[in-house]
């Protein structure tokens, strides 16, 4: 099976063709989103860090804007800075240069004069990069190279019934096929991590497994927080779920059956094949944010209860396996998986369906929520600002 994309410099293979105009922090975010407005094929997203972090939450921030500018759905990189965060101009764009070599081209507010001139530049750049980047054409690319993202979110008992082990079943004949998947939400795995462990492909990443959750754990007991006090929550309970283990039972159906090749740190570059483990929270912008840093080209995202986010980079595909849900929210739902319980279709034809609308998406097709502009994201967090 193949699909269409573009070649990037760094070998990797992208299914959009983005100008990112990456705001190294809150400060310069309105500004990007100004810039991005004006210039065609240009996105941006509200970057709410960037200062004020302690060392390991500056860390997380820079992972994932060094790993959005680096995912191949991204052309090139017009990296805007204030001047005076702690994510400096400079940190950021030797961050996105460890990790690829596409074209880049930086900007720091103060030292341009203010905010008008520094958007008449960067337009002016962005504009010549969207030219740069019009000239590419698409070449076709066997599905080995996909970075496939699953997520749950807004989950009822027909996410863990249907619409999750279809997003499975899709992993499997994906990682059979050579391409990669991504199972995500550390968080719900808990209860279920035993499960999880056994199906790692040697002891070192069984540890790995167990390790990450176990961590989370602790680190809320420390400051004497219990994870069921927010999960699952109340939109949840109020879809039928009745206790975090459920839920973790049935998040864990989107990583399917194939052996787990590895356990990466949130945001952290993939660069193994097969179904693999990110340690990501399980609040849904965040997740899907390090995917998608990670080097996700695409998510599949079940929701039982219906969430409409998307991603600036990559496209979501929302799937659900609740027909009220479906019919509801059609303007957001790309994929019904109701079936799944009800029929006609066996859950063979849905996955052939499914992964069929994954092409079609690589290959160009708009998601509903891409279509909708939806682009909301937000960055993993330690400790409060400092």
């Amino acid at each position: 099976m193949k699909f269409y994309g573009y070649k990037r410099p760094d070998g990797r293979v992208g299914i959009r063709n983005h100008i990112l105009i990456l705001p190294t922090s809150v400060c310069a975010s309105d500004t990007t989103r100004i810039i991005a407005s004006q210039v065609q094929g240009a996105v941006t997203f509200n970057n709410q860090n960037g200062c004020s972090q302690v060392h390991s939450d500056q860390q997380l921030t820079m992972d994932v804007m060094a790993g959005y500018a680096a995912n191949p759905n991204v052309y090139g990189v017009i990296v805007v800075s204030l001047g005076c965060e702690n994510c400096q101009n400079d940190l950021v764009v030797d961050a996105i240069k460890e990790r690829t070599n596409k074209p880049i081209k930086t900007l720091v507010i103060q030292e341009e004069h203010g905010t008008l001139k520094t958007i008449e530049k960067a337009v002016r750049y962005a504009r010549e990069m969207a030219q740069e980047a019009s000239l590419l054409r698409k070449e076709e690319f066997p599905i080995s190279e996909l970075i496939l993202g699953t997520e749950c979110g807004g989950s009822d008992p027909t996410s863990g019934l249907a619409a999750n082990p279809l997003i499975g079943e899709l992993s499997d004949k994906l990682v059979d096929l050579g391409a990669t998947s991504i199972l995500s939400e550390t968080t719900e795995f808990i209860g279920a991590e035993h499960i999880l462990a056994r199906r790692a492909v040697n002891e070192e990443v069984k540890e790995k497994i167990l390790h990450i959750v176990h961590r989370y754990e602790n680190s809320l007991k420390l400051v004497g927080e219990e994870v069921r006090e927010g999960n699952p929550s109340p939109g949840n309970i109020a879809g039928g779920l009745t206790s975090l283990e459920e839920k973790s039972l049935g998040c864990i159906h989107k990583g399917g059956h194939r052996q787990i090749s590895e356990v990466y740190d949130y945001a952290k570059q993939i660069n193994k094949k097969g179904l693999v483990i990110m340690d990501t929270p399980g609040n849904d912008a965040s997740s899907v944010a390090g995917m998608v840093a990670g080097g996700a080209q695409i998510v599949v995202f079940s929701t039982g209860r219906g969430t409409p986010s998307g991603n600036p980079i990559a496209p979501v595909i929302k799937i659900t396996g609740n027909k009220i849900t479906f019919a509801n929210m059609e303007d957001n739902m790309d994929f019904d998986a109701s079936p799944v319980i009800y029929g006609p279709q066996t859950m063979e034809e849905l996955t052939d369906d499914l992964l069929n609308m994954v092409v079609d998406v690589a290959n160009g097709k708009q998601s509903k929520a891409e279509s909708l502009g939806y682009t909301e994201m937000a960055i993993a967090r330690v400790c409060n600002y400092v």
